[in-house]
C-alpha cells in the first residue's frame, strides 16, 4: 500500500511539474505586471490558473517545436475562435494580444500556411504585440514586415492584424 501511495504521489508530482511548465510557458507571453491576473488554459481548455484581468494566456501549441505562447484579450479570443473555425470575422473594437516570447513563424500573406514557401512571405517574429481593430483603423499601415516598424499581417483577410515588434527578430542561425 505504501508503494502504491508513493507511485500515485509521484504521478501527481509529475503532472504538477508538467502543468507548471505549461503555466510558465503561457505566462512567458506577457509582461510581468499581467502574470498574476491572467487566466491560463492549456490547449484542451483546462484552466491552469484563474485570473481576473480579462486576458487568457495559452502555452505554445503542442504541434510546434519552438516557443509561441500568447495572451489574448476578449476581442482576440473571438478572433481566434473565428480563425480556428475558418469563420468570418470583423473586429468592432481594438484588441491586444501579447507574444513576448516571439514565435516560430507564419506566412505574412496566408492565414493558414503551415510552413514557408517561395511565395508566402514567411516571417519569424521576435517579441511582439498584435492589435486587431476595425479595418478602417488598420488600412493605413504597411504590409511589409521589413519596413522597420508595425506591419499589417494577413492584409485584406478577415484575420488581418497589426504586428508590433518590440525587440529584434531571431537571427536565422538561431532558428536552425
Amino acid at each position: 500500500m505504501a508503494l502504491a501511495g508513493l507511485s500515485v504521489s509521484g504521478v501527481g508530482q509529475a503532472e504538477e511539474a508538467a502543468s507548471m511548465s505549461l503555466l510558465e510557458d503561457a505566462l512567458g507571453a506577457t509582461w510581468p505586471g499581467m502574470v498574476e491576473g491572467a487566466t491560463v488554459v492549456d490547449w484542451q481548455g483546462e484552466v491552469l490558473q484563474e485570473g481576473d484581468n480579462g486576458y487568457t494566456c495559452m502555452p505554445t501549441p503542442p504541434s510546434m517545436s519552438g516557443r509561441a505562447p500568447m495572451c489574448l484579450d476578449e476581442a482576440w479570443m473571438a478572433w481566434a475562435k473565428a480563425w480556428q473555425n475558418r469563420e468570418p470575422f470583423t473586429a468592432e473594437r481594438l484588441g491586444i494580444a501579447y507574444m513576448l516570447a516571439g514565435d516560430e513563424g507564419a506566412s505574412n500573406l496566408d492565414p493558414y500556411a503551415e510552413g514557408p514557401s517561395e511565395d508566402n512571405q514567411w516571417v519569424v517574429e521576435g517579441p511582439h504585440l498584435m492589435i486587431i481593430g476595425p479595418p478602417a483603423l488598420l488600412e493605413a499601415f504597411p504590409a511589409d514586415p521589413d519596413n522597420g516598424g508595425p506591419y499589417l499581417m494577413w492584409k485584406g483577410t478577415d484575420y488581418q492584424h497589426l504586428m508590433v515588434p518590440v525587440a529584434a527578430r531571431p537571427m536565422e542561425q538561431d532558428m536552425e
